[in-house]
């Protein structure tokens, strides 16, 4: 089941389909290193089967603290961000 919010702050386990940061920018796919180059990512890191089935939906993979979902961004200016995922109320 998608969930359109996290369950707590760190939101590892968030699996929504968000793909813009909470400013707007759109998400670089995971599997992808244009723009934006980073480490290869492993599968037990996103909530979904497959690092390719994370898409470019926002994220927690390396568990950040305070921020909870976030992506690399496709702007070169701007290479990650927080997609500014709220924490579920006891009504989600």
């Amino acid at each position: 089941m998608l969930t359109a919010c996290k369950v707590d702050e760190n939101g590892k386990t968030y699996n929504g389909v968000k793909q813009r940061t909470q400013s707007g920018r759109v998400c670089q796919r995971w599997t992808s290193m244009f723009p934006h180059h980073h480490p290869p990512l492993s599968d037990d890191r996103f909530p979904d089967a497959t690092v390719q089935e994370a898409a470019n939906y926002c994220r927690n993979p390396d568990g950040r603290d305070g921020t909870g979902p976030w992506c690399y961004t496709t702007d070169p200016d701007m290479t990650s961000e927080s997609c500014g995922i709220p924490i579920c109320s006891s009504g989600n």
